[in-house]
């Protein structure tokens, strides 16, 4: 399946940051935000010359490594953006991972440390340090749940523990700066990633969603064509 983007954002003279950048969805992103005109400052921990990062910045894309479980770390980040480009306009948290795992009596407490700190830990501290620039220029935030955050299930109970609080996190953020800085999240089912390939081999890979098509619906949800909605959870769930 070929993504094709169907409207046109202008981001020419806005910042953004793009957590996770150097997987399949956030390198994704970092692309649309990039032909839309932003400045786009990539975040990882992974770093574009890694053989498992997807990210290829160019002129347009600013790299910066961070660990963004640590406090300290990423109030780092955001004063080094600023510092560097002079505002932030917009905040995509895309930073996390999937673990697939045991019934929670079964569960190590390390895995589930592990997807606290990656799936919410991050969103919650990015957007902790974003939000004094992004309410000077009434930016917005786009975070990613997962349409498994709606309802508990077998096996995979801390991860999607992690999605809910993504939402609770992204309506928390819209009401407490209502009028100022917008928050939303999407809620993706599958995503068509090559490590999602090979974990799942045998699934229905066309029913998947392109990341290229979730990256064009956060770059509406942080355009002017969006102004209306925050503490809003959209489904970009494709065929699935």
């Amino acid at each position: 399946m070929v993504a094709t983007t169907a409207f046109d954002v202008d981001f020419n003279g806005t910042v953004a940051v793009v957590t996770g950048a150097s997987g399949a969805l956030g390198s994704a992103t970092v692309d649309r935000f990039r032909e839309a005109g932003a400045t786009v400052c990539a975040v990882d921990v992974v770093a574009p010359d890694d053989e498992d990062s997807q990210l290829e910045p160019d002129d347009g894309v600013h790299f910066y490594k961070t660990d963004l479980t640590d406090e300290d770390d990423v109030e780092a980040l955001f004063s080094q953006v600023v510092d560097d480009h002079g505002r932030l306009d917009h905040l995509c948290n895309i930073a996390g991972t999937w673990r697939g795992g045991q019934p929670i009596e079964d569960t190590d407490l390390e895995e589930y440390e592990l997807l606290m700190d990656v799936n919410l830990k991050t969103a919650f501290l990015a957007s902790k340090h974003a939000l004094p620039e992004l309410q000077e220029t009434e930016g917005s935030i786009v975070s990613i749940s997962a349409r498994s955050s709606l309802e508990g299930g077998e096996g995979d109970g801390p991860y999607r523990i992690t999605k809910a609080g993504i939402r609770l996190l992204t309506e928390t953020l819209a009401e407490e700066n209502r009028g100022t800085v917008r928050a939303n999240c999407v809620m993706p089912s599958v995503i068509d990633t090559p490590m999602n390939r090979e974990m799942m081999s045998g699934a229905d890979h066309d029913s998947w969603v392109d990341p290229a098509d979730i990256a064009d619906v956060m770059a509406f949800l942080c355009s002017d064509g969006a102004s209306v909605t925050s503490g809003a959870a959209v489904p970009v769930y494709g065929e699935a």
